[in-house]
Order: C-alpha cells, then structure tokens, then sequence
C-alpha cells in the first residue's frame, strides 16, 4: 500500500512543480512589465528623430531633392 502512495506522487509532484515554476515566471513577468509601464521606458524604435534627421534621411532616399533639403536645412536655422 505505502508503494502505490509514494509511487502515485510522483506524478503529482511533477505537475505541481511545473505549475510553481509557470505561477513565479508569471509572477515576476508581471512585475517586470508593471515597472516598464509606470517608468516610461518604451521600445527603442519610438524614438523621435529631429526634424533634420528625418530631412537627412529621406534625402539619403531619394524623396527630395538637394535644393529641398537645403531649403529645409535654412528653415530650420532661422
């Protein structure tokens, strides 16, 4: 009879510690997340370029001209 218990906890033991390891991952994934949200840190590719730096880039593009760029560059002197 003793054999059959601790044979059959086996099998229990398993699931419960698969089910302690997902609880805490999930435990400390949510309080990770909880601080990224609160603190404001945000993926990098939310960076806001400058206005130069998006001239610069959809000049590098082909998407304007010289003459534009260089009228945007004065612009953003003045």
């Amino acid at each position: 009879m003793m054999g059959y218990w601790f044979g059959g906890m086996g099998w229990w033991m398993a699931f419960a510690a698969i089910f302690c390891v997902l609880f805490w991952g999930g435990i400390i994934w949510l309080v990770v997340w909880g601080v990224n949200k609160t603190t404001g840190h945000r993926n990098s590719a939310a960076v806001i370029n400058s206005p130069l730096d998006i001239a610069k880039e959809r000049y590098a593009k082909s998407e304007i001209t010289k003459e534009q760029y260089e009228q945007i560059k004065k612009d953003l002197a003045q």
